[in-house]
């Protein structure tokens, strides 16, 4: 069995591997380690860009792609018939939900003005004291998957209170159904998205949305950019009304002219809260069980069906 990975020190990280399996390295997708004959399992880059995607219609033989993203968007329905496409749920939990952490303390403390008055060499306490802060907030997760779990477990210490909305409703679990929104946004002083893009979330974040969220309230997100209609985010932004920390924007990377940049009460990240140096050894090490699972003739998981 051949398999391709987009990275030379991926290999190393695989662990020990079935007979018979040869892996090569595909870093250029123009130059082609061998023929595409006989690759079965394949590893696209991390964040791969459109042109990614052509490889597909090039590997006959191809039964299983798995990602090293946590989102498969860019991916769904693209599948030739009889191919599996795999998610790396659960490799990003870490490194996302410390981001989110590390944002929304950013925002309420005021670190955004703060680097800026310490570029300008200004001791700015009367510009920003007293900050907000993060006890007692009311932080509603709208997305209740493996990286709203840890975005839970990472707030929980700072004596916070949490609403929990995934696709359907839990109610055994405490989870509302994203139907319910409408009326949980108003009593929200943090909202962080965490949902995959969808036809259901594409959009989610709309004039609605922002207009139900309490004056004051932060807006996180952490999921895909067009889950947040942009227009609307900056006509709301843009009044003072709301704060935001984004990592991800539509579009990406975001135009130097755009206005998201200069408005105060956002923080922009150039969507690195899954870049991090532990991504590699977490992820190749899902890709390594994988191909075990594959060679074995076991069910794979992480399966993205419904786009999820």
């Amino acid at each position: 069995m051949k398999v391709w990975i987009p990275h030379r020190s991926g290999h190393a990280l695989l662990g020990e591997l079935p007979p018979g399996v040869t892996v090569e390295v595909v870093e250029d997708p123009a130059r082609l380690p061998s023929v595409p004959d006989g690759v079965r399992f394949w590893v696209p880059p991390f964040l791969a860009g459109p042109d990614a995607g052509a490889l597909l219609a090039e590997l006959p033989d191809l039964e299983v792609v798995q990602l090293l993203s946590a989102g498969a968007d860019a991916w769904v329905g693209r599948m030739p018939e009889g191919v599996t496409l795999c998610d790396a749920r659960g490799v990003h939990d870490s490194a996302t939900a410390e981001w989110v952490v590390a944002a929304v303390l950013s925002q309420l403390r005021g670190f955004g003005p703060l680097a800026r008055a310490q570029g300008r060499r200004e001791w700015a306490y009367d510009e920003v004291a007293p900050t907000d802060e993060l006890a007692g907030k009311r932080v509603l997760i709208v997305g209740a998957g493996s990286i709203g779990a840890a975005v839970q477990a990472r707030l929980a210490p700072f004596e916070v209170t949490f609403t929990l909305v995934a696709r359907t409703a839990r109610p055994a679990e405490g989870v509302h159904g994203v139907d319910e929104l409408p009326g949980l946004l108003p009593e929200a002083d943090v909202v962080v998205l965490l949902v995959p893009l969808t036809e259901r979330t594409r959009g989610l974040v709309d004039e609605k949305f922002l207009a139900a969220m309490a004056d004051g309230a932060l807006l996180v997100n952490a999921a895909r950019g067009p889950v947040a209609r942009t227009s609307a985010l900056v006509a709301e932004l843009t009044t003072g009304r709301l704060r935001a920390a984004l990592d991800v924007t539509d579009p990406e990377p975001l135009p130097a002219d755009h206005p998201l940049w200069g408005l105060p009460n956002v923080l922009l990240t150039p969507h690195v809260a899954g870049s991090v140096r532990g991504l590699l050894p977490r992820a190749y090490r899902l890709v390594g069980e994988q191909l075990r699972r594959f060679a074995a003739g076991e069910p794979l998981v992480n399966r993205v069906v419904d786009g999820y």
